[in-house]
């Protein structure tokens, strides 16, 4: 997760540029499933972002699927990078959606008419 692309001057708040970035290195197999993920401290200080930043970026990844918080063992990715491609994806189709103007409800809403 050497090569991340926070952008402090978008107006996507940082803990859902920082999922995206962990997102993103599940999908390229930087993150593989059972590995354990660094220390929300650490992965802060990498960021140049605030630890609680991190912490609510895993926790939704956790809500996700993508993450699995065990005591005593940590944070470790669940999800593969299968799953984590496509949630990117609709994090990026949310994303562009919201820059136009839709709620998630209008995008739930188009989907299921999509898929009948």
């Amino acid at each position: 997760m050497m090569d991340v692309n926070l952008d402090k001057a978008d107006a996507t708040p940082l803990y859902l540029q920082v999922a995206r970035e962990i997102r993103r290195a599940i999908a390229d197999g930087e993150a593989l499933p059972g590995e354990r993920m660094p220390l929300a401290k650490d992965l802060a200080t990498v960021l140049g972002v605030n630890k609680n930043t991190v912490l609510r970026a895993l926790r939704e990844l956790r809500d996700e699927g993508l993450l699995e918080f065990r005591r005593g063992r940590g944070i470790t990715v669940a999800g593969t990078p299968e799953r984590g491609a496509v949630l990117a994806m609709v994090d990026d189709l949310m994303t562009f959606a919201r820059s136009r103007g839709y709620k998630s409800e209008d995008v739930i809403s188009m989907i299921q008419k999509t898929v009948g």
